[in-house]
């Protein structure tokens, strides 16, 4: 189910080109096409796609579990938490669900549509969602453990929104805290400090693209580079922490690419929409 190529997931960046080590073959073909990906831990990961199923793999491509959402519904994103439990996003029914052993804690969000969730460095679960009338876009902190809101982000100091409103939208915390939303339909990557500050608005480098800039799966890694996914010109930007263009990912057969994590090595797993496949890169920045 897996394609090697001199797999050495320890190996860090240094002067070679970005190179892909692993490529897994997973069940979300054709139909059901796949979306998001998680680290569970730097040998296995969580996918999910346009089916209700959630399914963990090891990299040699072989299906550990599977687990269904409670509502039927397809899974909006997925997450790790800080204690190793599964999280995901209900679209349909308003809902942020963790996983607990065989049952499923529910977040009711009440007039708000979850988009993406992340976990954070101190356990907390961050969601980018939607208002029921599609009108407003916010970002809402939870204590993973409780369900608690503890924060929501809105508004900068001039009281205009911060992130428009539909389509979709993924989010990752960085490694100095830094919220990081992507936001397919305003072709934007929005980053705000902690505390909700704006911080900068990412519109794509001022490069030649075939076709115009829309971010899907964002991620960060141990150097505080922001990494999102351009389906569209079927490469990753990568930013550094604040906002500054580095570099593109688009030499290494990258179709569609959406979901994105990065392990603790930073390696990069991408996830690709149409094909169902699931890459290993190494070695993206040098």
């Amino acid at each position: 189910m897996f394609a090697s190529h001199d797999f050495s997931p320890n190996k860090r960046p240094g002067t070679e080109k970005p190179r892909i080590i692993r490529e897994i073959k997973t069940e979300h073909e054709e139909i059901n096409r796949l979306y998001s990906v998680c680290c569970q831990s730097d040998q296995e990961v969580w996918t999910s796609s346009n089916d209700h199923i959630m399914r963990h793999f090891n990299l040699q491509g072989e299906l550990v579990k599977s687990i269904k959402t409670k509502s039927g519904n397809k899974p909006k994103d997925i997450a790790i938490t800080k204690k190793g439990y599964l999280a995901y996003t209900d679209y349909i029914v308003q809902t942020l669900n963790i996983v607990k052993e065989k049952q499923i804690q529910e977040i009711k969000l009440r007039k708000w549509r979850p988009h993406g969730v992340c976990t954070t460095s101190s356990g907390d679960l961050l969601v980018i969602m939607d208002s029921d009338n599609n009108r407003e876009s916010k970002v809402v902190r939870y204590c993973s453990s409780k369900g608690k809101e503890k924060q929501s982000v809105q508004f900068d100091t001039n009281g205009l929104p911060l992130y428009s409103p539909g389509g979709i939208k993924y989010i990752n915390e960085n490694r100095n805290e830094d919220i990081c939303v992507s936001i397919c339909w305003a072709s934007a990557v929005v980053v705000v400090s902690r505390v909700g500050k704006f911080r900068f608005s990412y519109n794509g480098p001022s490069t030649t693209a075939t076709r115009s800039f829309n971010p899907y799966g964002i991620t960060t890694d141990s150097q505080g580079r922001i990494l999102t996914a351009d389906c569209n010109n079927h490469s990753i930007h990568i930013l550094d922490q604040d906002g500054q263009f580095i570099r593109y990912i688009d030499n290494c057969n990258i179709c569609c690419p959406y979901g994105l994590c990065v392990d603790t090595n930073d390696n990069l797993f991408v996830a690709e929409w149409k094909s169902g496949k699931m890459k290993l890169i190494q070695n993206y920045v040098f």
